[in-house]
């Protein structure tokens, strides 16, 4: 057996590390890399599944609603495998529940729709249409639920948020499902992982910068439930569009509270001098 010194060794691993480097990939990180899907090919498929599958219901008394709503916001999935309805000409996945009999009115239904798509430029979301039905099946109210994006510090907080409020006493019955307007529709989507510090499954999903519209798809997650604590904080700092430019915090305060040595901060005596609230 011929003996090696240490030496020797570590000038070989380096070598053998030097020849790896060159032929290894290099690594990026998950948000970096460009994403492999075509968004667009994705949500034409999509659709397509949607367009060819059999509907089961075509009237709002056809559903089953058996299942109770949830007492907080429960993920539900909509897509292949699920029942599909037939709602004005619209093929839709939908789901339906039985309201709580013994809940104090008004009182509201929560809401959340997960991106759909690992990188943020190839999502989709799935925005949902909501009726409310008596107990003979009639609708008493019908909603395009409006989506807001909140980036919350974990998935839970999470997402594009919306809400609905039950104030009627002859509501029944919601069913859940998402109509030709808001499957052709957007959601603006604001981005902004620089002030976030952890990194969770949302932040991967995002860019550095920008922000603009995710369009509706027919599939994907939903959160519904009655609206618990963590909901009704995350739907009350959502962002719902593109704040207005204004003039920036100072000229504002400025205009509020006009400072001594402003234009406007002064008066005019009756000799027509200006006059200061400093002076004698």
């Amino acid at each position: 057996m011929s003996y090696r010194s240490p030496a020797t060794i570590v000038a070989l691993a380096l070598v053998l590390l030097l020849a790896g480097c060159h032929s290894a990939k290099v690594l990026i990180p998950p948000n970096l890399r460009p994403p492999a899907e075509d968004s667009a090919s994705t949500l034409k498929q999509a659709r397509q599944q949607l367009l060819q599958a059999t509907p089961c219901c075509s009237s709002f008394a056809d559903f089953s609603y058996r299942s109770m709503l949830p007492w907080q916001p429960q993920k539900f999935t909509l897509g292949g495998g699920s029942m599909v309805a037939n709602l004005s000409g619209t093929h839709s996945y939908f789901l339906a529940f039985r309201l709580p009999a013994d809940v104090k009115l008004p009182y509201q239904v929560a809401v959340k729709s997960e991106l759909n798509g690992r990188w943020l430029h190839a999502s989709y979301l799935f925005a949902p249409t909501v009726v409310l039905l008596d107990e003979g099946f009639q609708p008493i109210h019908s909603e395009d639920i409006g989506l807001c994006e909140h980036m919350g510090w974990s998935d839970e907080t999470t997402g594009a948020f919306g809400s609905l409020k039950v104030s009627d006493p002859k509501a029944r019955y919601l069913l859940v499902y998402s109509s030709a307007e808001q499957q052709s529709g957007k959601t603006y989507w604001e981005q902004s992982p620089a002030s976030i510090s952890n990194t969770t499954a949302a932040t991967l999903k995002m860019n550095s910068t920008g922000s603009f519209s995710i369009p509706h798809g027919p599939d994907g997650s939903l959160w519904v439930g009655m609206m618990n604590k963590t909901y009704e904080k995350a739907i009350g700092s959502a962002i719902c569009k593109k704040a207005p430019e204004g003039d920036g915090l100072l000229n504002s305060l400025r205009a509020a509270l006009p400072l001594p040595w402003s234009s406007n901060s002064g008066g005019t005596d009756n000799d027509g001098k200006t006059s200061h609230p400093n002076s004698p």
